[in-house]
């Protein structure tokens, strides 16, 4: 039974697990530093670096103890190789170099986006070939096309602010706070929105790429119209209009990003959807997806909260599929913060 440590530290999570025989997890030990970087609105490279640093032979060490595996137990060692803030990842990549040399074990670079990918299959692992994903992230919204395991090909990608960047954004506006999806998220919930109708952007060229840069736009504008550009609370509460507002961007963002992957999944000839990315936490989005899928006999595999925001376990997942086909990374492999699937 092989047994993969993986280390992740694309952003401001540092993250270590152990996965053993592709999907089951034997640890997987995630520390945030939201607090460090929430005063700030966003996250910080040069904090988020240094936080890595501190952070990342303790939460190596717990992964393995609370696996109960020893060094000598490891079959291989992977670690994000990219995309993402490349301080961060040299943190990661330095430290699973360092590993694999000293314990003489095969290195396993894994992009971070075929990680998210991978991890509809931890809890799935039967999922049926062709499948389409969707990775919809802080920095990231793509479409992939996977004919069979392991190959990934992108037909859709955003052409500005990624899905979780406009969540940051609008919350940010509002005087909401960050993270951004999680608390609109909530606020959204029983909200009404219907209370905007905001416009879906649709490429004039009528690819199935994302744009989310105008519907930021018409929410900054309706805030402002409406005395809400910092905010509105009363005794501490949040205003009924602020959470009808972020209500309607959240349907808005949903809406974008179930109809252009029902559109590709039509033009692919697709019966299996993949959701994944931080953003596939959003309540409003998962649902939405499930209602989609029931509607038009498609299966859809949406991952645990846990396996949707940045983790170790779908980097370890990831890496099985390098380890059997032999596709070990050497010593002179380096971050690339650009890394494409």
């Amino acid at each position: 039974m092989a047994r993969i440590l993986g280390i992740e530290t694309s952003c401001d999570e540092t993250a270590a697990a152990v996965v053993e025989d592709r999907s089951r997890i034997l640890s997987s030990v995630v520390l945030s530093q939201f607090d460090l970087h929430r005063a700030y609105g966003g996250v910080v490279p040069e904090i988020a670096s240094r936080r890595h640093v501190e952070a990342i032979h303790p939460i190596v060490e717990q992964a393995l103890a609370d696996a109960g595996t020893g060094l000598d137990d490891l079959a291989a060692v992977a670690v994000t190789q990219g995309p993402g803030l490349v301080g961060s990842l040299l943190v990661g990549v330095c430290a699973a170099k360092a590993l694999a040399w000293q314990l003489d074990l095969p290195l396993l670079a894994v992009n971070h986006l075929e990680g998210h990918i991978r991890s509809a299959f931890i809890e799935n692992p039967g999922i049926a070939f062709p499948a389409l994903a969707l990775v919809v992230s802080g920095g990231h919204t793509s479409l992939y096309l996977c004919p069979e395991e392991g190959i990934y090909r992108r037909v859709a990608r955003t052409r500005d602010d990624a899905a979780g960047e406009a969540f940051d954004k609008v919350a940010k506006l509002l005087g909401l706070g960050y993270p951004g999806g999680p608390v609109i998220d909530r606020l959204a919930d029983g909200a009404d929105e219907n209370a905007h109708r905001f416009k879906k952007a649709v490429m004039k060229d009528r690819s199935l790429d994302f744009s989310f840069s105008g519907l930021k736009t018409a929410v900054r504008r309706a805030a402002h119209d409406a005395g809400l550009a910092h905010g509105s609370s009363t005794g501490g509460e949040i205003s009924p209009a602020v959470r009808d507002l972020v209500a309607s961007f959240q349907r808005a963002v949903v809406d974008a990003l179930v109809a252009t992957t029902l559109r590709a999944a039509e033009r692919e000839g697709v019966r299996t959807l993949l959701v994944t990315g931080g953003v596939a936490c959003n309540r409003r989005l998962r649902r939405a997806f499930h209602e989609a899928a029931a509607e038009r006999g498609l299966a859809v595999h949406v991952p645990s909260p846990a396996l949707t925001t940045d983790n170790a376990a779908m980097i370890a997942a990831a890496g099985f599929l390098h380890l059997e086909r032999g596709a070990f990374a050497d010593a002179a492999v380096n971050a690339d913060p650009n890394l494409r699937l």
